[in-house]
């Protein structure tokens, strides 16, 4: 049987969620949802208050300062900016 929801120990706050071991085939699973801190969470609207998209050496500089993947940047800021249109 499956565990309920909730059931699983969340990551501590700022560091990615593995899927865990590779799925059968090769590929690996898909990545859990990161769990920004409230400090990352401040530093990523700040960031997307003064430009909403974001440059490869700014994502670079940005992801190296708050210990983040790049990926993690720029799926952030890419939700950020829907989130932005769905509220006009």
């Amino acid at each position: 049987s499956r565990p309920s929801p909730g059931a699983e120990r969340p990551a501590p706050e700022g560091t990615p969620e593995s899927s865990g071991p590779e799925e059968p085939g090769g590929r690996a699973g898909r990545r859990l949802r990161t769990a920004f801190s409230a400090e990352q969470l401040s530093t990523l609207e700040s960031s997307f208050q003064r430009q909403q998209y974001l440059g490869a050496a700014e994502r670079r500089r940005l992801a190296g300062r708050m210990r983040l993947s790049e990926v993690q940047i720029k799926t952030w800021f890419q939700n950020r900016r829907m989130k932005l249109k769905r509220q006009l």
